[in-house]
């Protein structure tokens, strides 16, 4: 009887040994994919105006390489620059002109122009203050918000206003164009100048007001690799789709004109 009892008690703790050793196994997943290989974290920073497209682009992206999680940071181009020049770990950069990008220089291997974008006005829905055109912005009952020169919507802002010789007296400067559009959106601002992408992604929260003095001039938008990202392989898989006809064809969707 004795030795019955010693042989069932070895029996249940090998059992529980082995369900240990599967529960340890189970758990032993962390950071890899599917597949088993070892998940890769890239690291995109990309002009503000690029959010709505460039997250769309990275779920198409997740499905074709499930081995490379994408992770985003979002902000104006020249505050992006100054992140990467300060030291700021990142493996893609993509900008909203190519004057911000020229100042990381080699920091930046062969950046390419993959998109283009123009301005335009938005207003709260309705145009309550019937706007029609950006001499209209220069009414004395009318508040604007533009963006701050050293950021690419904001040179395009000062670049229209050289070629019509209109001189905004806005309320407010932003350092992105997502906050001229918040300003707009939270009535802070009857009106503010934005780009066609960010109206047509606001859907009915604004009203888009054009005028053919934004169609000359088009921002171009760079993308290129980091030149110290420990990711470089995954990165140019990246820059590849956005350069390539996936790419196109979804950033044209959203309203981005062609690279050329």
């Amino acid at each position: 009887m004795k030795s019955r009892i010693i042989a069932v008690l070895a029996l249940l703790l090998s059992a529980t040994l082995l369900l240990v050793g599967c529960s340890s196994n189970d758990d032993d997943t962390g950071g890899t994919s599917a597949s088993g290989t070892e998940k890769v974290t890239l690291t995109v920073f990309a002009a503000a105006s690029l959010k709505n497209s460039f997250t769309a682009l990275a779920e198409e992206f997740s499905q074709d390489n499930p081995d490379i999680e994408v992770k985003f940071s979002f902000d104006g181009s020249s505050a992006l620059v100054t992140q990467i020049q300060q030291g700021a770990p990142a493996d893609v950069i993509a900008t909203a002109d190519e004057k911000n990008m020229a100042k990381l220089g080699d920091a930046v291997s062969d950046p390419q122009i993959f998109a283009t974008n123009v301005l335009t006005i938005v207003t709260q829905p309705g145009n309550p203050k019937n706007i029609q055109s950006l001499a209209d912005l220069t009414k004395p009952d009318v508040s604007t918000v533009i963006c701050a020169v050293d950021v690419p919507c904001g040179n395009a802002t000062a670049q229209v206003e050289e070629n019509t010789g209109i001189d905004f007296k806005p309320v407010s400067e932003e350092t992105a164009v997502t906050g001229v559009l918040t300003k707009v959106q939270t009535k802070q601002a009857d009106a503010g100048l934005v780009y066609v992408t960010d109206a047509a992604g606001a859907g009915d929260t604004v009203t888009a007001i054009s005028d053919p003095a934004f169609a000359a001039v088009v921002n171009t938008y760079p993308i290129g690799v980091v030149a110290a990202s420990e990711n470089k392989e995954a990165a140019q898989k990246f820059v590849d789709m956005v350069l390539g006809p996936q790419g196109a064809a979804l950033l044209r969707s959203m309203g981005f004109g062609p690279a050329s």
